[in-house]
């Protein structure tokens, strides 16, 4: 027993030693320039993607892994990200008259409206005013008129921003090395398969920049959305009053009588030369020419003609 004992000591100590002597595998995948001659398009191209995003430095660090802000923007810039909105209804007895303020109050806090409709009894701006503006901007335009309603809302995009800003830091890394590989690749084909490739990162790259500009535009300027309308009363009701009721009573009298005027008008203008056509006729064909009569006769042999 004894004996069995040390044997399996020594293989365990033996395998022990194979698996220490084994080195680790954090090797970077390198790009290597394809050759001429033939071979499945060259695995060196095929790999340059995976090396951008398995590459690693004296650090063990992963491209495709979310880097420290620090990574992507200086420490001034390291904000949160904070989208703010606000909805304000106000009424005022002038809504015209309350574009003078307000557009000094727009003035005076470096803001703009990007959009305005203009309606008879009410007014909408859309405003767009630096965050650090809004809540001042905001308490102004409240004195515009009486407050009817006020919302706010805040939607912190601060995570979404910068792993934003992460994904394009690395797609204009990744298109940088393939920049690199162009200028190594031999044949057409590995050339048209990476200028192929730098097309499509140059258009996630657009549309991340697109997108990211916009999340900043959003959380830099505030958007305030301003409802300026005249008193309740002083819109028109649809039911009239009785002045006016009254009005349209002897308006459509006046209407009335118009119509028959010039009914009769039209009687004595057409009526009477008309009429006179028509007896003339019945004179000349019934009456006493009677000419249709006379015809009758012939052709029925009753009489002759005179």
């Amino acid at each position: 027993m004894t004996g069995s004992a040390v044997k399996a000591a020594v293989l365990l100590l033996g395998f022990g030693l194979l698996g220490c002597a084994k080195p680790a595998q954090y090797e970077t995948t390198q790009y290597e320039a394809p050759s001429s001659g033939g071979g499945p398009q060259n695995a060196g191209f095929l790999q340059a993607e995976s090396a951008v995003y398995s590459r690693s430095g004296d650090d063990n660090k992963n491209v495709s892994e979310p880097e420290p802000l620090s990574e992507h923007l200086g420490a001034a810039e390291q904000t949160r990200k904070l989208v703010k909105r606000a909805d304000l209804r106000i009424q005022t007895p002038d809504p015209e008259a309350a574009e003078i303020p307000l557009s000094a109050a727009m003035s005076k806090y470096g803001a703009y409206s990007s959009h305005t409709e203009i309606y008879e009894q009410h007014r909408l701006y859309t405003i767009r005013a630096p965050e650090s503006s809004f809540q001042p901007l905001l308490e102004e335009l409240k004195t515009l008129g009486k407050t009817l309603s006020r919302s706010e809302s805040v939607e912190d995009v601060t995570i979404k921003y910068y792993d934003l800003a992460g994904r394009l830091k690395t797609k204009q890394e990744l298109r940088t090395t393939f920049q690199k590989y162009l200028g190594t690749a031999k044949t057409i084909e590995e050339i048209m398969a990476i200028e192929t490739r730098l097309g499509e990162l140059q258009n996630e790259i657009d549309w991340m920049g697109t997108d990211l500009r916009s999340l900043a535009n959003l959380a830099e300027y505030a958007t305030i959305t301003l409802t300026v309308q005249a008193p309740f009363s002083a819109v028109p009701s649809g039911k009239p009053d009785l002045g006016e009721q009254v009005a349209g009573l002897f308006n459509s009298f006046g209407d009335f009588a118009a119509a028959g005027l010039l009914i009769l008008l039209g009687l004595v203008v057409y009526g009477v030369p008309g009429g006179a056509v028509l007896l003339a006729l019945y004179w000349l064909l019934f009456g006493k020419i009677g000419l249709v009569k006379k015809a009758w006769r012939i052709v029925s042999g009753k009489g002759k003609p005179v």
